[in-house]
């Protein structure tokens, strides 16, 4: 069995681009950054910022369209896919992209109606999951635990 998973989460360079295939399907365009930060072996911090191309379609690639916009976070699941074609001077171009199957929206900002998450539908039945309930807050006992009642 072969595993071809892409799994990240990060904010759009740019307002997707969206369009449609001679068939009708809708696809959309956008590309992700995502950053890693560490320390070096003499502690000094180093940050590093990688680019993402997202490509999707039909329903999702609507959804994309409508509610993603440039800076707003964005958590992709999908497959790796590189194409090739040849460019007008002659050269072989390629370009490595992740095909979304699944969406979730990040955060909201203050005042933004935005967010969410979405699901390419499969077999015909789309799925979309539900908006975040609202929950009170969790109220925790303020007496003392002892570890050694704990039973495990």
């Amino acid at each position: 069995m072969y595993i071809n998973k892409a799994l990240i989460f990060g904010n759009l360079t740019r307002d997707p681009e969206a369009r449609r295939l001679p068939n009708g399907t809708s696809v959309t365009n956008f590309s992700v950054a995502t950053n890693r930060v560490w320390k070096d072996k003499n502690g000094a911090k180093q940050e590093d910022t990688q680019y993402h191309n997202v490509v999707c379609f039909a329903k999702l690639a609507e959804l994309a369209a409508q509610y993603l916009h440039r800076g707003g976070s964005v958590y992709i699941e999908g497959r790796m896919q590189t194409r090739s074609w040849d460019a007008q001077d002659g050269q072989k171009k390629y370009r490595t992209e992740i095909i979304a199957d699944t969406m979730q929206f990040g955060p909201r900002r203050e005042g933004d109606m935005r967010g969410g998450s979405a699901t390419a539908p499969s077999g015909g039945t789309e799925k979309s999951a539900p908006a975040p309930a609202e929950t009170e807050p969790v109220e925790y006992p303020s007496e003392e635990v002892n570890p050694d009642d704990i039973p495990f």
